[in-house]
């Protein structure tokens, strides 16, 4: 009986590790594709990149390197003049 409490405990532990690996890759995928303008193309990737193989520690780090610093990002002010102006007639 303790055997199977402590398989379901490990087991549990496992799956949440993976679904906070998983959601870690997504964050980084998507804020490297639809948050950071001004970052080069191969950058891009590389992040991409360390996110696959390093999941959770590769997301701290570029939460660390680059999101906090948000020096990739566009600035409000840049954003509205870089959108299609729109027309009404």
């Amino acid at each position: 009986m303790g055997g199977a409490i402590i398989f379901g405990t490990v087991w549990v532990l496992g799956m949440f590790l993976m679904a906070l690996q998983l959601l870690a890759l997504v964050w980084v995928i998507y804020d490297v594709l639809t948050k950071q303008k001004r970052m080069s193309d191969v950058e891009k990737v590389i992040w991409i990149v360390l996110a696959f193989l390093f999941t959770i520690l590769g997301a701290l780090a570029y939460y660390l390197l680059v999101k906090r610093s948000g020096k990739y990002e566009e600035k409000p002010e840049e954003a509205i003049s870089s959108e299609d102006s729109v027309r009404v007639y």
